[in-house]
């Protein structure tokens, strides 16, 4: 069950013009709370004139080593300037060392544990933060394994863990590739400048590598880009198993890190019933309240329990993920869950309406 502790700051550190990235020190008592896989996001929240404001970032660090109970020690998200972002505004100019967040436990899907094969990610943007997590702890711990991380951005000058990256290229010049793109900046060498769109990616991933060979893609950044990425190896016969997304921007919205299918919204909706009633495990112990009219499944059980789980409400982040016993519902719209999870009952519950008399959730599953 995810909850949140209050965090010490350690260090902001500036990145680039408009990013930072926010160290937190773990205290010895939460560091098995904070154990996290490469790939995890953090939820972070503050109080700000009397509203709760909630945004994820994610991990950027090395995940914790098998066995080693004194890890994390510390926890380190990118965080990207947002125009008018509420949070993004205080991280990036209020915020300071010696400060306290409160600091969800980890949470997400867009995970890789360490395997032998060859990897490969697109990303754009910000989208570096958790695909950095991802190849760094792959590329320490397993040998047999390399990765092609294919990146763009607009300029030099507004790219993410730029040297960071290029510490992996030094350290592992045979197993990790880098290929960059800018969108707004002519490169004195490498690709010409432009976005990546799927034409371009039609062309350029098989000249880089054996598509078919490639275990697992990792793709994470703005939606166009994720989805384009996505139609070009489905195009190119890649299973759908084997691609793995992250959304970062849907619909112009907040930079969020949110497991994600690319899906857009479902077809018409059907309609919802007035009088529903809501049945909801959480932290084991169950509860069963009145949906009001126009309600979310979400803001109904948080009438009634403050620790329901969320970040979002958005849904992109995939935290309030629970498991349908029994009922149906209606998603508004679904970027973070994966065909198969919804095919085995998971639905978003900041999304969810009902469409039957009575909806059984578990969000303990």
């Amino acid at each position: 069950m995810a909850r949140f502790h209050p965090l010490r700051v350690a260090a902001v550190d500036r990145l680039t013009d408009d990013s930072v990235t926010l160290t937190f020190d773990v205290p010895p008592a939460l560091r098995e709370e904070y154990r996290f896989s490469p790939g995890q996001h953090l939820a972070l929240r503050r109080f700000a004139d009397g509203t709760e404001i909630r945004r994820t970032y994610s991990i950027c660090s090395p995940a914790p080593r098998p066995g080693a109970p004194d890890e994390p020690r510390q926890l380190r998200v990118g965080v990207r300037l947002v125009e008018d972002g509420a949070f993004s505004t205080y991280a990036f100019k209020e915020l300071a060392a010696g400060d306290e967040l409160e600091v969800m436990t980890p949470a997400g899907r867009f995970t890789l544990e360490p395997a032998p094969g060859r990897y490969a990610a697109v990303v754009g943007g910000s989208g570096i933060t958790p695909v950095l997590s991802i190849v760094t702890t792959l590329l320490e711990r397993e040998p047999l394994a390399d990765f092609c991380l294919i990146r763009s951005d607009r300029t030099a000058a507004s790219t993410m863990f730029l040297e960071e990256v290029a510490d992996l290229k030094d350290r592992w010049p045979d197993r990790f590739q880098l290929v960059t793109v800018l969108s707004r900046e002519e490169q004195q060498a490498g690709l010409d400048s432009g976005r990546l769109d799927e034409e371009r990616l039609t062309r350029l991933l098989p000249a880089l590598l054996p598509v078919a060979e490639v275990e697992g893609w990792f793709l994470c950044g703005p939606f166009g880009l994720v989805q384009g990425a996505e139609r070009t190896l489905r195009a190119l016969g890649v299973p759908r198993r084997r691609i793995h997304e992250e959304i970062f921007h849907v619909d112009g919205g907040v930079a969020t890190a949110t497991s994600a299918p690319a899906s857009a919204p479902g077809p018409a909706p059907a309609a919802t019933v007035s009088n529903s009633k809501v049945t909801a495990t959480l932290d084991g112990r169950s509860g069963t309240w009145p949906v009001l009219d126009g309600e979310t499944l979400l803001e109904t059980v948080l009438r009634n329990r403050a620790d329901a789980p969320y970040a979002c409400k958005g849904g992109v982040c995939g935290t309030c993920r629970a498991f349908r016993v029994s009922g149906e519902v209606r998603m508004d719209r679904n970027f973070a869950l994966e065909p198969e999870e919804t095919e085995a009952g998971y639905v978003l519950a900041c999304q969810s309406h009902p469409i039957t008399d009575t909806v059984e959730l578990d969000f303990d599953r």
